[in-house]
């Protein structure tokens, strides 16, 4: 089995620093960013800040002719996605493994799409809590990075993809049931990240209120219908088994969505509650909960306008 090598990361945010610079602690040479224009000189001259120490981790022009990585890791947000697509071409050579570390639960058939599901990873990252400000990002709990192939086999990707984890130190798990644990992310997302950007909140707020928990509760139990409907492994249950886990969070930290409101930055309330009405309208479940979250993080975006 031909090791991973060269690993090239489209997106520069608080997941793609983590990481980036856990591969770079690995072995400098095997790790750069693809990027073009403004995004791309920022990273030439800068690099990132993780946890206060500065990693020159190189940066690839997308416009210009990239050398195939072993491994294209995709960390943008879910409105920057297509662009990703477009700019990560050079890249992917004939045995490149695409592993998507984005919210929700679309992005691998639409990199697959492009480049073929034969070279794309499902995967998600579960736990971290990361916080970026600019160029510098800072996280107490690395989490992991959950991934696998859609039907559970045990493939060649996903060997050299744990061999490369196991020498980078980074935490990874892989489930039986991929599918099942993306749905079960998705939820998360879907109840906490949006109910933090609408209350302005810290995970402070959910640990200490139980209306907070209600609010977020209510749209993942949304979720849980839709995932019933199609088949997928996700109940009542798995809403009480992320409990524990909020409770084990930094109470300063913020989820990614609130620190875009925060920001000013464009949010992934498409991906998240715009799918989940999507979703309900095709298996017809209703998704008030949802609809509600959706509008209200839309006025929000609206009123930076």
């Amino acid at each position: 089995m031909d090791q991973i090598q060269k690993v090239s990361i489209i997106g520069a945010g608080a997941l793609g620093a983590v990481y980036a610079s856990l591969l770079y602690q690995m072995d400098r040479e095997c790790v750069s960013f693809i990027a073009s224009g403004d995004r791309y000189e920022r990273l030439k001259k800068s690099g990132v800040v993780v946890n206060d120490r500065h990693y020159p981790i190189p940066a690839v022009n997308a416009n210009e002719s990239p050398q195939p990585a072993d491994l294209v890791m995709v960390a943008v947000k879910y409105h920057q996605l297509d662009e990703a697509v477009r700019e990560m071409k050079k890249s992917v050579g004939k045995g490149t493994i695409i592993l998507s570390v984005m919210n929700g639960i679309d992005s691998e058939e639409r990199i697959g799409a492009v480049y073929g599901m034969d070279k794309v990873l499902y995967g998600m990252v579960l736990g971290i809590d990361a916080l970026r400000d600019l160029n510098r990002v800072h996280y107490t709990t690395q989490g992991k990075i959950v991934f696998g192939e859609a039907d559970g086999t045990m493939s060649g990707k996903v060997e050299r993809l744990r061999a490369l984890f196991e020498r980078a130190g980074i935490f990874y798990d892989v489930p039986a049931d991929i599918m099942a644990a993306m749905w079960f992310k998705f939820m998360i997302n879907v109840g906490i990240n949006q109910a933090s950007a609408v209350l302005r909140a810290p995970y402070e707020a959910f640990q200490d209120s139980e209306d907070a928990r209600r609010l977020m509760h209510a749209a993942m139990l949304e979720v849980v219908a839709i995932a019933g409907k199609k088949g997928i492994k996700l109940s009542g249950e798995d809403v009480a088994r992320f409990d524990p886990v909020l409770m084990s969070l930094n109470p300063k930290g913020k989820t990614s969505m609130l620190q875009d409101v925060e920001a000013r930055r464009k949010t992934e309330v498409e991906m998240l509650a715009g799918k989940v009405i999507e979703l309900g309208e095709a298996c017809g479940i209703e998704t008030p909960v949802n609809r509600q979250l959706f509008s209200e993080i839309r006025k929000i975006e609206q009123s930076w306008k």
